[in-house]
């Protein structure tokens, strides 16, 4: 797809972990101090990473495996949030490339759409201070479907009164790609983030190995100046 592609696109909004931060570590150490509360024993960060994108209850369910009951799934939900709580950003950080982009970026309309818990997600980047970039952040709870359900990219459509075609999902993986399909809208992944691997069944339109390069694809101007 040649690079005039995306020049109509106006609004961009972004995935959370895998995309703009590295949280693998955080959230790894806050699965397995759930799995050794529950008696379990403890799994590689690779494997834990592999299970994030789908939400926090999902995250926990594929954590304690398939003859995990109900209420053990619920229980280990109860304590991930609580030490997740307390641990988010203890050593999560921004990949490499992201605080550049988003200098690049900043007045073009923007907004974050995660599975991530709202106001987890609103605390770490508040904390990270990257809120002055974001109008909008929303989380695996601020609607009824998380992603890839389109419910949460229709929404900021209509927030920005957007066409479907002027707004670019940046993620890492299948996930936000799928989201990006059911809400018609451009789809852009990273290779660095935690589901990257699923990109491959699931190609985006753009594919980069850093954030700094999206910049470069847009029209910044243009972009802006429809805000």
């Amino acid at each position: 797809m040649g690079s005039t592609a995306f020049l109509a696109v106006r609004v961009l909004v972004f995935d959370l972990d895998g995309t703009l931060i590295d949280s693998e570590r955080d959230l790894a150490n806050s699965v397995n101090a759930t799995l050794r509360h529950m008696g379990r024993a403890q799994l590689p960060h690779e494997q834990i990473a592999s299970y994030v994108g789908r939400g926090a209850s999902r995250l926990i369910e594929q954590a304690l495996g398939p003859g995990a009951k109900a209420e053990e799934c619920q229980e280990g939900l109860e304590h991930f949030l609580a030490y997740y709580r307390e641990h988010m950003l203890d050593h999560t950080v921004t990949y490499p490339g992201v605080r550049e982009a988003l200098a690049a970026l900043e007045g073009v309309a923007m907004a974050i759409l995660t599975n991530k818990p709202v106001r987890f997600s609103q605390r770490i980047i508040d904390g990270l201070g990257l809120a002055r970039y974001f109008r909008f952040i929303y989380g695996g709870n601020s609607f009824e479907t998380k992603k890839p359900d389109p419910a949460g990219m229709l929404t900021l459509l209509r927030d920005f009164q957007a066409e479907a075609k002027q707004a670019m999902l940046v993620g890492d993986s299948e996930v936000d790609v799928q989201t990006a399909r059911n809400a018609g809208t451009w789809a852009c992944g990273v290779t660095y983030g935690l589901g990257s691997k699923g990109l491959a069944a699931w190609p985006p339109d753009l594919l980069l190995d850093s954030l700094a390069e999206l910049p470069g694809y847009l029209d910044l101007e243009q972009a802006a100046c429809r805000r």
